[in-house]
């Protein structure tokens, strides 16, 4: 029975959490419109979840591109087709390489900074006193954080993409022999779409990332918001919220693509 009750405890705590992060993400949905009010706030998270987060991002982007060419390159030369790394790596990139990547460093950096500077707010009762004076948490602490990184992921993606096919380029020169004219050829015919303003790849991941810069940012915030028992706590909080943030940027950006390459 202490099984039983200890396995109903942990459940009953996950429906409770994902349903305060889906109110808390309605209430925040609604604030929106006083957006404004709070402009020296949004603009502060923009640049921590933007350009604070932005180095390390590059780099990692960078070396993934180099990683993805350089493995991909080696199977395709076996076949003759070595071409053809330019198109795979700027679909790779533009798809889900850089949304995802960008997604995940921002969700170790930005996204466990707002649940750690929440939780220590939260445990040492500054919420509750923000609430003693009639002041709305979700729209002091949450509305500037959730649009700032909603704002910020899909724009440090954009050069995520870019510097992780620049990477792909390096690695298509010195170690394939593909010539940069050649390789940026395939980059711009693959990414080329007349129908649309941007190309479809380019525009999806966009989406993807703006998708994931508002998971990470509300589950982070909600983790920060339920944080209890002082120090234990704050760091349960942080934990939680990578944690919940990694698992929803795979299953919504699974949801994403086989919403719009369904039947492609």
């Amino acid at each position: 029975m202490s099984l039983l009750s200890a396995a109903g405890a942990m459940v009953r705590e996950r429906v409770v959490g994902a349903g305060f992060v889906v109110s808390l993400l309605l209430h925040t949905a609604r604030l929106t419109p006083r957006l404004p009010r709070r402009l020296r706030f949004f603009l502060d998270a923009c640049h921590s979840a933007g350009v604070r987060a932005l180095p390390v991002t590059l780099i990692v982007a960078m070396f993934a591109g180099m990683i993805l060419a350089l493995q991909t390159g080696i199977e395709l030369r076996n076949y003759g087709q070595t071409g053809a790394i330019g198109t795979i790596t700027a679909l790779s990139m533009c798809r889900e390489m850089g949304p995802f990547i960008t997604a995940v460093v921002l969700a170790a950096t930005v996204g466990s900074a707002m649940a750690a500077e929440l939780g220590t707010m939260n445990v040492s009762d500054e919420v509750t006193a923000l609430e003693v004076m009639s002041i709305d948490p979700a729209d002091f602490l949450v509305l500037p954080r959730v649009a700032a990184l909603t704002v910020m992921c899909p724009a440090v993606t954009v050069f995520s993409n870019l510097l992780g096919i620049a990477g792909g380029s390096l690695v298509a020169e010195f170690q394939l022999g593909i010539s940069q004219t050649y390789y940026w050829n395939s980059v711009q015919d693959a990414l080329s779409d007349t129908a649309h303003v941007l190309p479809k790849d380019v525009y999806v991941g966009l989406f993807k990332a703006t998708v994931f810069g508002c998971l990470i940012a509300i589950i982070s915030c909600a983790c920060g918001l339920r944080a209890q028992g002082g120090a234990f706590g704050v760091g349960s909080a942080v934990q939680g919220a990578v944690r919940n943030s990694v698992i929803m940027i795979i299953v919504s950006g699974f949801i994403v693509t086989s919403l719009f390459y369904r039947g492609r």
